[in-house]
C-alpha cells in the first residue's frame, strides 16, 4: 500500500492500493471510529460498487448506514442537487459527529466535500474515488464546488477530507472513454510539473502502470496544495488549460467530458504560445501525439467570442484580466495575468495551428 500524507491546516492520509475498498472500513474505523456514517454516490457507481462498500462498513462495526444515489452527470453538481442532500441527511437526523463518505468520481466528491462543508455548518466528509480522473486530481486537495448555469465551479469552499482511499481496481470498470478522461489530468501534471511522467504517458500503457501514475500525480498536488492550500498561489498552476475547458465545457453544456475539454483547453495555450514564439513547436507537436494515444480532442468548434464571454466568469479571474497558466517547457509552468482583451488576442493568435 502506498501511503500519502496530506499535511494541510487538517491533516489527512491518501492511501491508494489494489482492492482497497474491500477494507475501506477498517481504514475509516482508524480515522472516524465512532461516528454514524451516510454514503453518497451515483447511479453509475451504486450498482457495481455500493453493496462493497456497506459490507466492509458492516464488517467494521458501523450499523445503519444510509445512502443517497445522485444522478451520474456533470448536471448532478448544481444548487439544486445540493438542496436535495441537505433535506435527506435532515431526514436521516445526520447530526454534526457524522461523516459522509462519497463513493463515486469527480461529481460526486465535488458535491459531497460541498454539502459537507455547509451542512450544520461543517461535517467530516471522506472521498473513495472510483475514476481516474478523481483518483488523481479531485479527490486531493479540499476543493469543492457545484456549478452555476453562468460556469462551472462557480460556488464551493475549501474543505478537506478526512481520508483518501484510491483502489486502482475501480478503474478496470470504466469504459474507455471515462479512462481516457482521466487520463487529460494526468498529461497535465507531466506538462506543468513532472516531464518523467509525460514521457512514460507517452512510451507506456498506463494501465501497467497505474499505481506509479496516480501516486506521481498526487504528490504533485499534494506538493502544490501544501504550499498554497487556498489557491492565491502557485495552486493556480493546477489549473493548466482549465481556463479555456471550462469554456469549453459549459458551452457544449457539459455533454463532452471534462478531461475532454480540459485537453481542448490545454491545445488552445499551447497553440497560442507556439505562435507567440515562446514554446518551440516540438512541445506543440509530442502534446497532439499523446492526446491522439488516448483518443483525446484537441479542437472545438465553439465560436471564440462564445468562449471568452465564458471565460470573463472564470473564478481564476482578477478585476483587470485573467491568470493565465503557461509553459516555459514540458514540466516547468508559471503563472501570468494577460488583460482580457490581450489574453483574446492571444488565444486567437494560436488558431489555424
Amino acid at each position: 500500500m502506498n501511503r500519502i500524507q496530506v499535511k494541510t491546516q487538517a491533516p489527512y492520509d491518501v492511501l491508494i492500493q489494489r482492492g482497497i475498498l474491500r477494507e475501506a472500513g477498517q481504514k475509516i474505523q482508524k480515522v472516524k471510529p465512532h461516528a454514524r456514517l451516510a454514503v453518497i454516490t451515483d447511479s453509475n457507481v451504486a450498482p457495481i460498487y455500493l453493496r462493497r462498500l456497506l459490507d466492509s462498513l458492516e464488517n467494521a462495526g458501523y450499523r445503519d448506514v444510509p445512502s443517497f444515489t445522485m444522478q451520474a452527470g456533470e448536471n448532478t453538481k448544481s444548487l439544486e442537487s445540493a438542496g436535495l442532500l441537505y433535506q435527506l441527511l435532515s431526514q436521516s437526523k445526520i447530526s454534526r459527529d457524522c461523516c459522509l463518505i462519497a463513493l463515486g468520481g469527480g461529481v460526486i466528491g465535488d458535491l459531497t466535500g460541498f454539502v459537507a462543508s455547509t451542512y450544520l455548518r461543517g461535517i467530516a466528509f471522506i472521498q473513495i474515488p472510483t475514476t481516474l480522473l478523481a483518483q488523481v486530481d479531485s479527490s486531493v486537495g479540499g476543493k469543492t464546488a457545484i456549478n452555476l448555469p453562468s460556469g462551472k465551479n462557480l460556488v464551493g469552499t475549501f474543505w478537506q477530507p478526512s481520508l483518501v482511499l484510491c483502489d486502482p481496481d475501480t478503474l478496470s470498470t470504466l469504459p474507455e472513454e471515462v479512462f481516457s478522461d482521466g487520463i487529460a489530468e494526468t498529461i497535465k501534471c507531466g506538462m506543468i510539473k513532472d516531464p518523467l511522467l509525460f514521457e512514460l504517458l507517452e512510451k507506456k500503457d498506463p494501465q501497467e502502470k497505474l499505481e506509479e501514475i496516480i501516486s506521481r500525480c498526487i504528490c504533485i498536488k499534494r506538493d502544490v496544495v501544501e504550499a498554497d492550500e487556498l489557491d492565491t498561489g502557485n495552486r493556480m498552476l493546477l489549473n493548466f488549460g482549465h481556463t479555456m475547458g471550462h469554456a469549453v465545457e459549459n458551452w457544449m453544456q457539459y455533454r463532452q467530458r471534462h478531461g475532454q475539454c480540459v485537453a481542448v483547453g490545454i491545445a488552445m495555450i499551447i497553440r497560442a504560445q507556439v505562435a507567440a514564439g515562446t514554446l518551440p513547436s516540438l512541445v506543440l507537436d509530442r502534446f497532439l501525439a499523446v492526446c491522439q494515444k488516448y483518443c483525446l480532442p484537441t479542437t472545438c468548434d465553439a465560436a471564440w467570442e462564445d468562449l471568452f464571454e465564458i471565460c470573463r466568469q472564470d473564478k481564476k479571474n482578477t478585476t483587470h484580466g485573467i491568470r493565465a497558466i503557461l509553459l516555459r517547457e514540458i514540466g516547468d509552468s508559471f503563472i501570468k495575468t494577460l488583460p482580457f482583451a490581450e489574453f483574446e488576442g492571444f488565444i486567437k493568435g494560436g488558431e489555424g495551428r
